[in-house]
């Protein structure tokens, strides 16, 4: 839908066709007799529209005949909200969005006014090289709404990592630090206790859940709390939540669970 926005800003209404409707398409069939990748895309989500049809005709929702040996499969079952977006959905699963938006960018003077987005010198380009990431993956399988909830809690993630981190060396640059606390015993202090508590409720916090969203994370950001003081190596992460975006910054000693002598 956004994707759909960008390439409708400013559309040249010879571009969009005077009389259709789907202005997407209508783009899409224009750019389609240039620059045959998106000729290809044209075929491909008219024999989808063809099959979408033929399937809404069907009594029932009986699958038509399909002749001995064919090797044709089963009609897709496409949801409202993939029919609405078909163009843009086929082009992306088909990994050719970025190239077709780059070849718009790169011809846009037919198909846009001049203050439009992909028109812009800068943000063009940015739009057809942010496509380039998404164009290269499989979507076989697509994610459900409550994909966020399906994750392994945060316990049991750092139990896995205690697990197959007890033989690494935890001071290691080249490694992610361990997101994982180690329990105490009697002898710890109150402070350390404290501590550590608190380094279990940021690696928990690292973790996909209900309440927040890990947006970004990169280990070794060096910080220096003082003019006096080396910098500090940490990990720091990026989240959201519904209402704001917070930082968080933690040294690798917390995270690891050995602060030492470190104040």
């Amino acid at each position: 839908g956004v994707v759909e926005a960008c390439l409708l800003h400013m559309l040249k209404r010879r571009a969009a066709g005077f009389l259709r409707t789907d202005k997407v398409a209508a783009l899409f069939t224009k750019v389609g007799k240039t620059y045959a990748i998106a000729g290809d895309i044209c075929k491909k989500v008219q024999e989808l529209q063809q099959q979408v049809e033929s399937r809404k005709n069907q009594p029932n929702g009986q699958e038509p005949l399909k002749r001995q040996g064919s090797t044709t499969s089963k009609t897709p079952v496409l949801t409202p909200q993939a029919i609405k977006h078909i163009w843009v959905r086929t082009a992306l699963i088909e990994k050719v969005l970025d190239k077709i938006v780059q070849y718009i960018v790169d011809n846009c003077s037919k198909y846009y006014e001049k203050e439009a987005l992909l028109a812009d010198p800068v943000c063009g380009p940015i739009l057809a090289s942010l496509l380039v990431g998404p164009c290269a993956l499989e979507y076989t399988k697509l994610k459900t709404a409550d994909h966020y909830w399906t994750d392994p809690s945060a316990d049991e993630l750092v139990q896995r990592h205690r697990i197959h981190g007890v033989h690494g060396r935890q001071d290691s640059p080249s490694k992610r630090p361990a997101l994982g606390v180690r329990k105490r015993h009697s002898s710890g202090s109150t402070s350390e206790d404290r501590f550590a508590a608190s380094a279990r409720e940021y690696v928990e916090s690292l973790h996909q859940n209900s309440r927040t969203h890990l947006l970004y994370g990169k280990n070794n950001v060096l910080v220096q709390p003082k003019d006096d003081l080396e910098a500090i190596p940490g990990y720091l992460s990026l989240h959201q939540s519904a209402d704001s975006l917070t930082l968080k910054w933690t040294p690798n000693q917390l995270m690891n669970g050995t602060l030492g002598d470190s104040e």
